[in-house]
Formats: structure tokens, C-alpha cells, sequence
């Protein structure tokens, strides 16, 4: 027969915990009202201009052809995302004396004259835009949409099929089309425009557009100095991120080998030597290597050096306290089976503890070099280097978001090529 009081006990306990069950629950979902109510969700909600996001990310795959006009003496040019240097008259922009068209497609066209600019929208009308005692007068069908924004000095006009800005100074339209013009070689390279199938073939057997140096050389050459998105520096960039990563993670771990001895109960007999290790460890890898890079830019100055050091200082305290760890949990008869032949202290560390914890010790030193990798782009963001200088100049610009989306594909893979190199080497040490 049943106990009539285990079986109280039992539903009480089941009782008790499906309320507990509730009542984390409802401490989670407070926790998260109050998260919200005091970072404003609401009203950072609120505030997000998703036709500046939709903008964004277009700029991210496409590139502009920017047709401007100088206002003061009616020239009219033509650039790739504003590079004046290569100019250059696409088919649909038609100049006849004082009159530019711009056929936009689908209907809208832009037309600049000497009274100003007009532009044509299919489903809604033509705005007009002049320039009338030193004041940018707008000429529009009412009420004004919010794709337009207008001002005594300023109106621009932001539609599917492009946009217009109009200045006193000067009037543009920005048409945009899917790609990055120009990534591989710029209009002056004699490599532009072909085929991959014709780089190939003047690789390798064509004759020499320059008998100074091969095609290869030259194909080479065009692409790393191309002056519109500067392949060759960026490479440089990303190759100062990673030398930041090894030089900060290497030195850090050739520091905290030695140091993590005194920090083992094992290896280190005396409590107060120990202990004081054990705390220096605590404060150097208390601080992130943010902070340790604010610090140390005062100091030294900014540069890819200071962002190495910043990331050795954090390392350290963390290899230091790991690699003790790893000491403290060797096999004590290994050890002693080289004590008996008469070896000394550095011959049984050297044969007797590092062979046990080596495979542990570079499985760590990998794991936070790829973490590191990460961490020295923004690293190099403050200290002035790497592919994170270049991500927030081009950032900071708000136009050039294709090279933004370039930056970030360029860590992305740095990242990926790391963590599979990291992955692998892991992978080798465990297995012997």
C-alpha cells in the first residue's frame, strides 16, 4: 500500500516546481520590459529610417555613374562614384548645347538647361529647380513627399531610378547599376574590359603590350595600383591585421611559459611568490584589450606596434593562467622517471612537463590567435592600422559603402582562412 504522505511530498514537490518554473519565467520576461523601457526600444524604433538603410545596403553591390553640372560655368561631367579622373560619356546622356538629357529608364529623365534643372517622374510629375536670388527655389506638385528633401540652399530627390541633388553651386544625378565598376582595372589600364579568357591568353602566350616587363607582371601591377579601390594597399592593410594578431599572440605566449612555472602549485613551492603571479595574471587579463590599447596608444603613440602589444598584455594574463592550469594536471611520474636518471630542474621541465602540455599549449595559442585576428581589426581602428583603419575612413565618408562591403568580405574570409588554418593545426597536434 501506498504512503498517503509520499505521495503528498511528491506532488507538493512537483507543486513547487512548476511554480518556480513560472516564477523565472516572470523575473525573465520583467528583466526584458525593463531592458526595453530603459534602452528605448520603442523610440530607437521609432527613429530608424529604413529608406537610408535600403540605400545603404544598395550602395553595397552596385556602383553610381554621378552626372554633374557646375552651375557657375555649365560644364557637364560624367564619373564613376565621383571620380573625376576617369570621365567618361555614357550612351544615355545626351548633351546639345546649353540642354543635357539623362535618361534614367522607365520614363524618369532629368534635364538640365539654363533655367536650371526638371525632373520628370513617371506616376507623380516634373519638378523644377532653379536657382532664383541666391536661393534654390523648388517647383513641385503638392503636398511634398517624403522622398524629396528641400531646402533654401539644397533639394535632393531620391527615386527608384536614381537621384538628384541640386546646389546653387552645382546640380547632380546619381544613376546606379548592379557590380563594382572598375574593381580590376581602371579605364587607363590597357587590361580594361577584357575577358578573362583574354587575360589568360596574354598571360601566357600573347606577345608583351610592354617589352619592359611581361603581361603577367603588368596585369598584376594594373590590378594592386589600381587608384580607384587601392587592391595593393588594402592587401597591405589586411596583412598588418594579421601580423598584429600573430606578433600580440606568439609573444604572449613565449612571455607567459616561463611566468605560469611560478604561478603552478607544482612547479612553485613557495605560496607568497605564487600567489603575487597568480594576481598579476588576474590584473592584466582584468583588462580588455580595448583598454589596454587606449593605454597604450598614449604611451607609444598609434600604429599596428601598439596594437600588438595590446593584445600581447591581455594574452598574457590569459596564457598564464591556462598554461598553470595545464602544469598543475601533468603526470607527476613522468617527471619523476627523469629525476631518477639525475636530470636537473630545466632538463625535466624540458622533458618531462612541456612534452605533456605542449599539445594543449599550442591548441590555446591557436584558438586565440584566430580570436585575435578579429579583435586586431578593431584594434587597428583605434591604433591606426589594418584593415580597421580603412573599414571606419571609409565608414566615416557615408558614400563609399561599396569599399565598406569589400572591407568586410576581405575579414570575413581573413577570418575563415584562419580559423580552418587554426582547425587544422589543432586537429594535427591532437592527433600526434
Amino acid at each position: 500500500m501506498v504512503d498517503a504522505s509520499l505521495i503528498t511530498r511528491i506532488e507538493t514537490s512537483f507543486e513547487r516546481r512548476k511554480l518556480m518554473s513560472f516564477a523565472i519565467l516572470a523575473v525573465i520576461f520583467a528583466y526584458l520590459v525593463y531592458a526595453a523601457i530603459s534602452f528605448d526600444i520603442l523610440g530607437v524604433a521609432s527613429r530608424a529610417r529604413m529608406d537610408n538603410a535600403q540605400n545603404l545596403l544598395s550602395d553595397f553591390w552596385s556602383y553610381k555613374v554621378h552626372v554633374t553640372r557646375d552651375n557657375r560655368n555649365g560644364s557637364v561631367t560624367s564619373a564613376i562614384d565621383g571620380d573625376q579622373r576617369y570621365s567618361y560619356a555614357p550612351d544615355w546622356v545626351k548633351t546639345q548645347g546649353d540642354t543635357t538629357r539623362i535618361d534614367l529608364g522607365g520614363g524618369s529623365l532629368v534635364t538640365y538647361d539654363a533655367s536650371g534643372a526638371h525632373f520628370v517622374v513617371p506616376g507623380y510629375g516634373t519638378i523644377a529647380l532653379a536657382v532664383t536670388e541666391g536661393k534654390v527655389i523648388l517647383t513641385t506638385p503638392q503636398p511634398l513627399p517624403d522622398w524629396i528633401s528641400a531646402s533654401d540652399t539644397r533639394v535632393g530627390i531620391t527615386t527608384p531610378a536614381g537621384k538628384l541633388n541640386f546646389t546653387k553651386s552645382k546640380v547632380e544625378t546619381l544613376r546606379y547599376f548592379p557590380g563594382w565598376e572598375l574593381f580590376f582595372f581602371t579605364f587607363d589600364s590597357p587590361f580594361y574590359g577584357k575577358s578573362f579568357g583574354q587575360l589568360v591568353a596574354l598571360s601566357l602566350w600573347e606577345p608583351r603590350l610592354d617589352a619592359s616587363q611581361s603581361n603577367i607582371g603588368q596585369i598584376a601591377h594594373d590590378f594592386l595600383t589600381n587608384s580607384m579601390w587601392h587592391h595593393g594597399d588594402v592587401f597591405w592593410a589586411v596583412f598588418e591585421t594579421l601580423l598584429m594578431a600573430f606578433l600580440g599572440t606568439f609573444s604572449a605566449a613565449i612571455i607567459a611559459l616561463p611566468l605560469s612555472f611560478l604561478a603552478a602549485s607544482n612547479m612553485m613551492p613557495f605560496a607568497v611568490p605564487r600567489f603575487a603571479m597568480r594576481r598579476i595574471f588576474d590584473f592584466i587579463r582584468g583588462l580588455d584589450a580595448l583598454i589596454w590599447t587606449l593605454i597604450l596608444v598614449r604611451a607609444f603613440g598609434p600604429g599596428p606596434m601598439t596594437g600588438a602589444l595590446a593584445i600581447m598584455m591581455t594574452d598574457t594574463g590569459l596564457f598564464g593562467k591556462t598554461f598553470s592550469e595545464a602544469l598543475e594536471n601533468i603526470d607527476e611520474k613522468q617527471v619523476e622517471g627523469i629525476r631518477s636518471t639525475g636530470a636537473g630542474a630545466i632538463q625535466r621541465a624540458r622533458f618531462g612537463v612541456i612534452p605533456q602540455i605542449m599539445p594543449i599549449l599550442m591548441s590555446q595559442v591557436l584558438y586565440n590567435l584566430e580570436s585575435n585576428t578579429r579583435s586586431a581589426t578593431v584594434i587597428g581602428a583605434i591604433v591606426g592600422g589594418g584593415i580597421g583603419l580603412l573599414l571606419t575612413q571609409a565608414i566615416g565618408t557615408q558614400k563609399d559603402w561599396e569599399d565598406v562591403a569589400y572591407y568586410l568580405i576581405l575579414i570575413v574570409l581573413m577570418v575563415i582562412i584562419m580559423d580552418w588554418l587554426s582547425g587544422l593545426i589543432r586537429r594535427k597536434l591532437i592527433k600526434g
